[in-house]
C-alpha cells in the first residue's frame, strides 16, 4: 500500500534512459495481448455457445437428464481452478500456465466433438472447463504486468469488449452451426483458434519475481476446491435434483463449510498461501469482488434463459434468436472500450455507478416483452442492457488492480474473476429455480393433477415440446404451455433487474483512487533535477509481518 508523504523535491520527474526504453510500447506487448485475448474468446465463449446447439446434440445423443450437467460441468470446473491458476502464474510465469491452460481447453474441445454418448460429452466439458479457467484470469492479469494503471483502462475495456463479444455471440454461433452444419463443429470450431493463439503467445512474456523457493501451498488447493465444489453442487442440485433435506444436500454442505473453515486455518498459516487473506481487508477488492458476484448472478441467469424464450415463445429459429443478441453485444462494447479509453480522464468510479442502473432499466424492459412482441422492441432493450453492462465489465478488476502489490496480481485477478464466474453459475440456478416455481404454479392452474404428471417438470424439456411441435400434443395444450414459459421466463428477468439493480449500492460505497502512473506501479525510484519545487511524492510503506 502507498500513503501520500509532504516533501519538497525540486526539479520534475524524469526516468532513465534504460527505464524508458523498458516500458515504451513494443510489438511483442500487442502479440502478447492478441493471443491472450483469442484465448479469452475461447474460453467465455464456450460458456454459452452450447445453450443453442442442445436440442440437436439431445436428439442424438440421448441423455436428456443430464441436460443441466453440461453447463453445470463446466462452471464447475471453471470456478474451481481459476484462483488456483492466478496464483501459480504469480509463482512460475504467466505463459507456462496459459499455454497448459489452452492444451488442455484443446483436447477437451476435441473430445466433445468425438463425444458418442451424454456422460463423454459431460466429462468433455469439465475439461474444457479446467481449461478455461486456467486462461480468463492470466489475460487479465498479463494486462496489468505490461501496463501500468494509467494506460490500463483502454486495454482492460478491449479484453471486456472481448468477454461481452463472446458471451453473447455464443448463442449466435451455436445456432449457425446448428442450422448449417453438424453440432461437432461447436467444439471443433475451438481447434484453429487454440492453435493460433498458442503460437502468437509463445514468445517471452514479461518477467516476474521468482518465488518458487517458498513452498507450494497445496493443503490450500485441496481444501479451496473442497470448499467450492461441494458448495456449487449444492446450489445447482438444492430443491431440484435432490430436496433442500437430502442426505445429499446436507452432506455437501457439512463438506464445504469444514473443508471451509480448515482452509482458512491453513491460508492463515501458510508461507504462500493460495489465496491470501489479506485481500478481503483491503476494502476495494472486497466490495469490487461482491460487485461482480452480484452482476453476474442477476446478469448470467438471465442471458442463460433468453435463446430458449426467443426460440421457445417468440418461435424464432436458433440462428436468428442468437442474431438478436447481437445488439446486447455491441452495446456492451461501446462502453467497455469507451470507458477504456476515458478512464485516465474520468476515473473508474463513475462508471461503476452508472453502469448498474442502465442495465437494470434494459432487463425490466425486457421483462415486459410477451410472444407478441416485436424485434425491434427485444433490440432496444438488448442495447441498453448491454450498455450498462460493458460500463462494469472490466471497471472493477481495474479498480483493485490499481491498489494491489504487484507482486500479487494474478492471484487478486483471479480470486475477482473467481466471485464473478461463482455469481454467475449461481444464478444460472436461482433463476432456474424462479423460473421452474412460477411455472409450476401456472400450469397448475390449467390442468388437472393427472395432466401434470405427463409434463415435463423442467422449462428446457417444456421448450423442446414447442420447438418440435409434436403431433401428439393439443395446440390449447401448447398455448397453456407457450403462455406459461413466456410468463416464468420473463418474471425472472424482472427479478434480475432488482438485482442487478442494487450493485449501485456496492459502486458507491467503493472509494475513487487515483490511477498509479508508470513510475508508481513499477515503483521506480524517480531521478530528479534541479528546477521546479514539486510538493508530494510517493513512499512505500512497509509491510506488517504476515500481513502483506
Amino acid at each position: 500500500m502507498f500513503r501520500r508523504k509532504n516533501k519538497t523535491i525540486k526539479g520534475p520527474a524524469t526516468l532513465s534512459e534504460e527505464e524508458e526504453a523498458k516500458y515504451k510500447k513494443t510489438r511483442g506487448r500487442s502479440f502478447i495481448m492478441l493471443g491472450l485475448a483469442l484465448g479469452m474468446l475461447l474460453a467465455s465463449l464456450d460458456q454459452t455457445v452450447v445453450g443453442t446447439a442442445l436440442p440437436r446434440i439431445v436428439s442424438e445423443l440421448g441423455g436428456m437428464s443430464l441436460y443441466a450437467w453440461l453447463f453445470t460441468a463446466y462452471m464447475l470446473a471453471e470456478t474451481v481452478v481459476i484462483p488456483i491458476a492466478g496464483k501459480l502464474s504469480d509463482r512460475s510465469g504467466r505463459k507456462p500456465i496459459f499455454l497448459a491452460g489452452m492444451a488442455i481447453f484443446m483436447t477437451g474441445s476435441l473430445l466433445g466433438g468425438m463425444s458418442t454418448s451424454m456422460e463423454m460429452l459431460v466429462a468433455s466439458r469439465f475439461i474444457q472447463g479446467l481449461g478455461a479457467g486456467t486462461m480468463m484470469p492470466i489475460s487479465m492479469a498479463t494486462v496489468a504486468d505490461l501496463y501500468a494503471p494509467t494506460e490500463r483502462g483502454k486495454i482492460q475495456g478491449l479484453l471486456g469488449a472481448v468477454f461481452a463479444l463472446s458471451t453473447i455471440i455464443g448463442p449466435l454461433l451455436g445456432g449457425y452451426i446448428v442450422d448449417h452444419s453438424d453440432w461437432r463443429w461447436v467444439f471443433y470450431v475451438n481447434l484453429p483458434v487454440g492453435l493460433i493463439a498458442v503460437l502468437v503467445t509463445s514468445m517471452k512474456f514479461p518477467t516476474l519475481t521468482d518465488r518458487r523457493n517458498l513452498p507450494v501451498d497445496y493443503l490450500g488447493m485441496l481444501t479451496l476446491i473442497g470448499t467450492l465444489a461441494p458448495a456449487l453442487l449444492v446450489v445447482t442440485w438444492g430443491g431440484s435434483t435432490y430436496a433442500w433435506g437430502s442426505i445429499e444436500i446436507v452432506g455437501l454442505t457439512a463438506v464445504a463449510v469444514a473443508c471451509l473453515f480448515s482452509f482458512i486455518v491453513i491460508e492463515k498459516r501458510a508461507a504462500d498461501p493460495i489465496l491470501p487473506l489479506w485481500l478481503f481487508r483491503q476494502p476495494i477488492f472486497s466490495l469490487g469482488s461482491t460487485g461482480l458476484f452480484i452482476m453476474a448472478f442477476g446478469m448470467f441467469g438471465v442471458i442463460s434463459y433468453l435463446p430458449l424464450f426467443l426460440q421457445a415463445v417468440v418461435g424464432m429459429s436458433a440462428s436468428n434468436s442468437g442474431e438478436l443478441i447481437i445488439p446486447m453485444m455491441l452495446g456492451a462494447m461501446a462502453t467497455s472500450i469507451g470507458s477504456g479509453i476515458l478512464l485516465k480522464r474520468t476515473g473508474y468510479k463513475i462508471w461503476l455507478v452508472i453502469g448498474p442502473p442502465i442495465s437494470a432499466l434494459g432487463m425490466y424492459l425486457l421483462s415486459t416483452l410477451d410472444s407478441g412482441s416485436s424485434a425491434v422492441e427485444a433490440i432496444i432493450y438488448l442495447i441498453i442492457t448491454g450498455i450498462g453492462l460493458g460500463a462494469l465489465m472490466s471497471n472493477y478488476i481495474v479498480a483493485a488492480q490499481n491498489v494491489m502489490p504487484k507482486k500479487d496480481m494474478g492471484v487478486a485477478t483471479g480470486s475477482m474473476s473467481l466471485f464473478r464466474s461463482i455469481g454467475g453459475t449461481v444464478g444460472v440456478a436461482f433463476m432456474g429455480g424462479i423460473v421452474n416455481s412460477r411455472m409450476t404454479r401456472d400450469l397448475s392452474g390449467s390442468f388437472t393433477p393427472e395432466q401434470m404428471v405427463g409434463l415435463p417438470a423442467d422449462p428446457n424439456s417444456l421448450g423442446q415440446i414447442l420447438l418440435q411441435a409434436n403431433a401428439g400434443v393439443p395446440e390449447f395444450v401448447l398455448d397453456v404451455i407457450r403462455q406459461a414459459l413466456s410468463d416464468s421466463i420473463t418474471y425472472a428477468f424482472f427479478i434480475g433487474a432488482f438485482i442487478v439493480l442494487s450493485v449501485v449500492v456496492v459502486s458507491l460505497l467503493i472509494k475513487s483512487v487515483p490511477l498509479k502512473t508508470s513510475e508508481e506501479y513499477h515503483e521506480i525510484e524517480v531521478a530528479v533535477t534541479p528546477s521546479a519545487p514539486r510538493t508530494e511524492t510517493m513512499e512505500r510503506v512497509p509491510e506488517k509481518e504476515g500481513g502483506r
